[in-house]
Order: structure tokens, then C-alpha cells, then sequence
């Protein structure tokens, strides 16, 4: 007896619309790391404005926020260039035809272990910071 072969199974419109919600969730993410980011980098300077208009206050560099921003930032670049190439490569399988296989989740866990690390530095410089 001969093995039934297995119709071809079509994407549907649910399919697409699923993975563009997904997309989307990886781009808002990216760009709230982005705008976060932004803000941590200005942080310094608004410390250093501060300072200004005290007197007694000593003149210290908070270069260190400068930093975390702008790995904040290209965190945020980084997720959504992997985002807009991963969306990309499963929209092609789709339209082909292919029943996409579960993507590795070490994409979100890097994220997620990154995040962690930055705001465990970020908290222990602002608690250095502190008069």
C-alpha cells in the first residue's frame, strides 16, 4: 500500500497577518530600545546641567550614561535589521509554500540577557553617582 502524500499545504491570510504582528512587535521593540537609549545617553548631560547651577557641587563626568545609550541604541538597530531579515525569510517561505519550521528563540533570550546586563550596569553607575 502506498502512503498517502500529504496535500500541500497553502499559507493563509492569517499566516501573513500573523507574521507581520510579529514583525511589527520586533520594530517596536527596537525602536523603544532606540528611544530609551537616547534618553540614558542625554542623561549625563542633563546631570552635568544640573551641577552647573550649583556652586558647591564638585564637577564630575557622567561620560558613563554616554556609553549605555549608545548600546542601547545599537541594540535597537541590531534587533531590527535581525527582525526585518528574519520577516523577510519567513514571508518567502510562506509565499513558496514551505510550512516554516519554529525558529531558534536565542534571538529574544540574547535580547532579554543583554537588557538584563545593561540595566544591572546601568543601576550599579547611578548608584555610584549618588552624593
Amino acid at each position: 500500500m502506498e502512503r498517502p502524500t500529504e496535500p500541500e499545504q497553502k499559507a493563509g491570510l492569517s499566516d501573513f497577518l500573523a507574521a507581520e504582528r510579529t514583525f511589527l512587535a520586533w520594530i517596536r521593540t527596537g525602536l523603544a530600545l532606540m528611544g530609551f537609549g537616547f534618553v540614558v545617553a542625554r542623561f549625563g548631560l542633563f546631570l552635568q546641567q544640573i551641577q552647573a547651577f550649583r556652586a558647591t557641587a564638585p564637577q564630575r563626568g557622567y561620560g558613563l550614561s554616554l556609553w549605555f545609550g549608545t548600546a542601547l541604541i545599537l541594540a535597537g538597530v541590531l534587533l531590527n535589521i535581525l527582525a526585518g531579515s528574519r520577516h523577510l525569510k519567513l514571508v518567502r517561505q510562506l509565499d513558496g509554500g514551505e510550512i516554516p519550521r519554529s525558529h531558534p528563540v536565542a534571538q529574544a533570550v540574547a535580547l532579554a540577557f543583554f537588557l538584563a546586563a545593561v540595566g544591572l550596569a546601568m543601576s550599579i553607575y547611578f548608584v555610584s553617582i549618588r552624593e
